[in-house]
């Protein structure tokens, strides 16, 4: 088992770089370090490849999933047989992001990583966001699922590529989980150690009302195209 680091990172030119260092000193190979620069104006994709990463870059900003996406194409395509995803702001710590990376007795799962949003300090918004988005993929899949907004997850490949996910923005990772769900890979929840910020530092492309809405909306309709498990 291969496995890669793939980050989707826009305007995080003040953080890739010490994330993009911590990993190369975690994981095995740094060229095993993707990072998608999905239209950044900030000089992101300089400082993520001057730091080691091997960097693919969207000519204008597109979304988290359409970057996610692309990643994980990129991935596969250097030889991953899975891929561990994290964020560029820095909360997930590469430590956690590389322990996923080796859990054994799950090669075909998606494995989730779950969160204490409320030990970490989470915003009371994004902790409700989770929730409702936890509700209605719960529902959906018929699994009882913890933290369906974190991206620090790992995928199987090209498993996961084949599911033919469609969102562009942060419901890529909800829509996947319920097509993996309706295909029958399975989901394995592991909890994992997040890094908040202070207020003052912390710098979000994700919005608490407009996002979680379409998350709901990508879930809605993918629940009623996608076809069943026969």
């Amino acid at each position: 088992m291969r496995v890669f680091a793939v980050v989707p990172a826009y305007e995080a030119a003040a953080t890739v770089g010490p994330l993009v260092g911590e990993l190369r000193r975690v994981w095995p190979a740094g060229d095993d370090i993707v990072v998608v620069d999905d239209g950044s104006s900030d000089g992101t994709g300089d400082v993520a490849a001057e730091a080691g990463a091997v960097v693919v870059r969207h000519q204008r900003n597109r979304g988290k999933g359409a970057a996610l996406r692309t990643g994980l194409a990129r991935a596969w395509q250097r030889g991953a047989t899975h891929a561990v995803t994290l964020d560029a702001d820095g909360q997930h710590p590469p430590a956690e992001a590389r322990r996923l990376a080796t859990i054994e007795g799950a090669d075909q799962a998606i494995v989730l990583g779950v969160r204490d949003l409320v030990a970490a300090g989470a915003p009371l918004a994004n902790q409700r966001s989770n929730g409702i988005s936890n509700f209605w993929l719960s529902r959906f899949t018929g699994q009882s699922l913890l933290d369906t907004q974190c991206g620090l997850r790992r995928y199987p490949l090209p498993d996961t590529l084949a599911l033919g996910g469609q969102s562009l923005g942060f419901g890529y990772e909800a829509e996947i989980v319920l097509r993996a769900a309706r295909a029958g890979i399975p989901l394995m929840q592991q909890p994992i150690r997040v890094v908040y910020p202070p207020d003052d530092e912390r710098r979000s492309h994700f919005r608490v009302v407009r996002d979680p809405a379409r998350i709901v909306l990508r879930v809605l309709t993918t629940w009623a195209a996608a076809p069943r498990r026969r």
